[in-house]
């Protein structure tokens, strides 16, 4: 196999299959922490709800930390590259025409993990929805403003 980079060997194998659920992590542009700010935060989960109302992916859990986010869906129609490619682009619009800010906002791919039926679902939405506590920004699950699961 060819030495490649690390965003295009992510790609290979890649499988995108409608009504299987997946994980999805993405980072932005040199991690850059633009979500410290709520308000922007809340751009990206608006493509969330997007995207779903379109019929593409049904959201079940997601968290938008500070620079990245995880997002746990069911692929609807499409497929993966096409959804992260309207939600990155989409965002990307809103958060740089909110703040004035020209450029990339994400890292150029994004990883998935399609999750098995054997997986327990409930337990990766609560590592999801955990990221901020794990990552020291609050104390309780609960204080952080940017997460959300169909289970709560």
């Amino acid at each position: 196999m060819p030495d490649l980079p690390a965003s295009h060997r992510l790609r290979i194998g890649r499988i995108s299959e409608p009504n299987r659920i997946y994980l999805i992590t993405t980072n932005t542009h040199e991690r850059i922490r633009l979500f410290s700010d709520f308000h922007l935060g809340r751009l990206v989960v608006r493509q969330f709800r997007i995207a779903q109302h379109q019929g593409l992916a049904n959201s079940l859990a997601w968290v938008i930390m500070p620079d990245h986010f995880h997002w746990i869906i069911e692929l609807k129609k499409g497929s993966l590259a096409d959804l992260m490619c309207q939600v990155k682009s989409r965002s990307t619009r809103t958060v740089n025409g909110a703040t004035g800010r020209k450029g990339r906002l994400w890292q150029e791919s994004f990883h998935d993990r399609a999750l098995r039926k054997e997986d327990d679902l409930v337990k990766m939405a609560r590592y999801v929805v955990a990221n901020p506590l794990q990552a020291g920004l609050v104390e309780r699950i609960g204080d952080y403003p940017l997460w959300d699961a169909i289970w709560v």
